[in-house]
């Protein structure tokens, strides 16, 4: 349990910054300033300050925060993210004067902060006493909401690709439907060359784990269609252009894409967003075998284009195509694409910053809009038509990999951009899906990156 609604006697965190030290601890009594002043507590960012009772228990805890946080776009969601692990076992209660919408965000990162990847451990079923944070029941459901769709991608990702590939990821697909009463259906193996989804299938046709098209429907339809897409390669070898050992050790979180996509299902169902929804996951497995596609094939897709492949280790693209292609197909208000695409986009932004890119100026400045008042940095990169010669085959309609190797990012987008139709808004993001560092609320490993600023984008457009 990592909240409470009841009101019974809770510790109070009092937020203070480095400016108001002075005048909060004027506020309490001598032997409280004495304490602080003892331990050398100044009130930094994240630094904490548990005060004894005269008994030896906690009476309060100091938390330190950066100056006028809640004038800060998204500034309070970390603010008490170091604390879950950090405090003894008790009840606690935000004690400020921040706004409800404040104290919601606090709340969030509060259970962002006690995240932690234990199924595989042993003791991993010990339901052991901690911290408890006390929130208005009023903001639960919404707190909840947040919290369990950041848990869902980073789960996911975490989770290690023997435990997670495509029938895995179908199963918990199918039971996220189930629980938001969706429908769920998949195209599996030898069916997706019958129904038409022959990109999908060549890559994913060397495992021994057929590949899928996962396919969930949700909301009334009368409403906008929103299609969300995500690239599911649940492990990445890079198939016979077989990526070096260091490369391929995380390629578990090659489904990142996957799970930001249910993820972000998850918080537009709970929270029940007006909107016709449509989640579309191309799962596969980038195996080797006698069975594996070859640098040099050419392959068909759903758009009836034809492929000629580069670079086997440029599959994501490959099996987004024909899930983009069945996007456009149903007239979609909106496609929103997720994938852990490219090196060049981490080289371009960095680990941290999902690199977006769009068919339309208007969707870039609404979610570049978004991204400031969530807080969440998202960063476009030009969907630069100059370079689209580098995808062009001497015998196919377009290569999936440029030779030229620049620009790397963009020429990805660029053959994403030849599936979708010109008067379709489109979205798409490049992302990491993975902390390379420890930050409070943000441990290392899976991480859902842009989905607060993509779903406050999707509020403002939907309601």
């Amino acid at each position: 349990m990592t909240y409470t609604t009841e009101t019974t006697k809770s510790i109070p965190l009092i937020p203070v910054s480095k400016s108001e030290l002075e005048k909060v601890l004027k506020a309490q009594s001598e032997a409280v300033s004495n304490w602080v002043g003892s331990i050398e507590f100044t009130a930094s960012a994240n630094q904490s300050c548990m005060i004894p009772d005269a008994d030896g228990s906690v009476l309060m805890v100091l938390v330190g925060v950066e100056d006028k946080i809640t004038e800060q776009a998204g500034g309070a969601l970390w603010s008490l993210a170091s604390l879950p692990k950090k405090l003894p076992v008790g009840q606690y209660h935000l004690h400020c004067y921040w706004s409800d919408e404040d104290k919601l965000s606090a709340a969030i990162g509060w259970g962002l902060g006690d995240y932690s990847f234990d199924f595989f451990k042993q003791d991993f079923m010990d339901q052991k006493p901690k911290a408890v944070l006390q929130v208005d029941e009023n903001q639960l459901d919404d707190i909840n909401a947040f919290v369990d769709a950041f848990t869902l991608v980073r789960d996911m990702v975490n989770t290690p690709a023997n435990h997670m590939m495509p029938q895995d990821m179908s199963e918990l697909a199918g039971e996220l439907a189930q629980q938001h009463g969706a429908e769920f259906s998949e195209i599996v193996g030898d069916d997706l060359i019958e129904q038409n989804f022959p990109a999908i299938h060549a890559v994913g046709r060397a495992s021994a784990h057929p590949p899928r098209l996962l396919k969930m429907t949700w909301g009334n339809e009368k409403n906008p269609l929103l299609s969300l897409v995500g690239k599911g390669v649940c492990f990445d070898t890079g198939g016979l252009d077989l990526k070096p050992s260091k490369f391929m050790r995380y390629m578990k979180k090659d489904m990142g894409g996957a799970a930001h996509v249910l993820g972000l299902a998850h918080l537009i169902m709970c929270l029940d967003l007006p909107v016709n929804l449509q989640v579309l996951i191309p799962a596969v497995d980038n195996a080797v075998s006698d069975d594996a596609y070859r640098p040099g094939d050419i392959i068909e897709t759903r758009a009836h284009k034809t492929v000629e492949i580069d670079n086997t280790d440029a599959e994501g693209r490959v099996v987004l195509c024909d899930a983009l292609t069945l996007a456009c197909e149903h007239e979609p208000d909106l496609i929103i694409d997720f994938a852990t695409l490219t090196g060049a986009a981490r080289v371009a932004v960095g680990t941290e910053i999902p690199a977006l890119f769009s068919n339309s100026d208007e969707l870039i400045a609404g979610l570049q809009s978004a991204s400031k008042t969530s807080g969440e940095l998202i960063w476009p990169l030009p969907l630069h038509h100059g370079y689209r010669y580098q995808m062009n085959s001497d015998v196919a309609d377009i290569v999936n990999s440029s030779s030229e190797g620049y620009g790397g990012a963009i020429t990805a987008a660029l053959y994403l951009n030849d599936f979708v139709d010109e008067n379709v808004e489109w979205a798409h993001f490049d992302v990491n899906a993975w902390n390379t560092r420890n930050r409070p609320g943000r441990p290392k490993g899976g991480e859902a990156m842009g989905l607060l600023a993509v779903f406050e984008y999707l509020q403002k457009r939907y309601n």
